[in-house]
């Protein structure tokens, strides 16, 4: 593996896979378990050439067994070892909530924090491939809803990297998802810069007319709809949530404090997702600033098509973002 330390240029995919190459060096207790993580490298070859570097130990085949793979992941972190699972859709989550959500996310608590989870699971979601309704979704906020479940969805080669890397030292179990249309994204890296601080938003364009809320690859979708609306004098401050367990409201509501206006954006549903619970924290916190409601700016209620003009149709667009803040603004 290429280890080229300072500012590098590099894919989202490749930042991962170095985020797992450097942990696995650094801390023998860190397994990799899924479907075709070794030999095959990954369905997204995020785990392409570990095998050689750390063996059949470490890169563990599964059978097709979602349950088997997160079962398995749990049991071995109560047991002393720092387990990545890995699922290769996030749609595949509805066969493993239980093993998530009633027993990862709860052990700290029923064992009377004498016991842990020290494990993250790895998957990923978004449409842009046409790969159909069962695919293609954006299921974070199943995560988000549960207690004791953190969350990670990284927009960035750099948060790629640095995110995992601090969540493969996290005492809690870890949902890390990564966006499909993301693998390929090339950015500028500096991986020995410090660690990015969980938990911790990042201010992407700096603005003064209204905050943009967003995420994972809506963080893009924002950044060139507020390129657009600087067009027509429009400042657009865009914020990257980085993290939605733990989320941090302080840099969202700092932001909206002074803009006086927010817009969410999510690629997950309208009804009671993310953007929605983001939406209610805004104006609960930030109402006496706010000069307008709050607008939410999110995926349709509707199975995600496999038609590319559909599918696209279906989630958020740059445009749909101009034109929303445009009428907000009178503009």
């Amino acid at each position: 593996m290429d280890m080229e330390t300072g500012l590098v240029e590099t894919t989202y995919r490749d930042a991962l896979r170095r985020a797992l190459f450097d942990a696995m060096r650094d801390d023998a207790r860190i397994v990799v378990i899924g479907e075709e993580v070794g030999r095959y490298g990954g369905a997204y070859g995020v785990t392409k050439d570990l095998i050689g570097q750390f063996g059949e130990d470490r890169l563990i085949d599964t059978p097709i067994s979602e349950p088997a793979i997160v079962g398995a992941a749990i049991g071995a972190a109560m047991t002393g070892l720092r387990p990545v699972a890995e699922l290769m859709y996030v749609d595949f989550l509805g066969l493993v909530m239980d093993q998530l959500a009633n027993q990862a996310a709860k052990i700290r608590y029923m064992f009377g924090g004498q016991i842990g989870v020290p494990m993250v699971l790895r998957t990923q979601g978004g449409t842009g491939r046409s790969a159909g309704a069962q695919h293609s979704q954006s299921l974070e906020g199943w995560v988000m809803h549960t207690p004791g479940l953190r969350l990670a969805m990284p927009a960035t080669a750099a948060d790629a990297y640095h995110l995992l890397r601090h969540a493969l030292i996290l005492p809690d179990p870890i949902v890390f998802i990564e966006h499909k249309a993301l693998y390929a994204r090339k950015e500028m890296v500096d991986f020995g810069a410090p660690v990015t601080p969980w938990g911790q938003a990042a201010i992407r364009r700096a603005g003064n007319d209204v905050s943009v809320v967003a995420y994972s690859r809506m963080v893009h979708i924002a950044l060139d709809a507020a390129e657009r609306l600087a067009e027509r004098g429009i400042a657009a401050e865009v914020i990257d949530l980085r993290t939605l367990n733990p989320l941090d409201m302080a840099t969202v509501a700092t932001s909206v404090t002074r803009t006086g206006r927010a817009v969410v954006v999510s690629e997950g549903y309208l009804t009671a997702g993310v953007a929605a619970e983001l939406s209610a924290r805004i104006s609960e916190e930030c109402f006496d600033f706010l000069e307008d409601p709050v607008i939410r700016i999110a995926g349709e209620d509707v199975p995600i098509p496999v038609s590319p003009a559909l599918e696209a149709a279906a989630v958020p667009e740059a445009a749909l973002i101009v034109e929303v803040i445009a009428r907000m603004l009178g503009r």
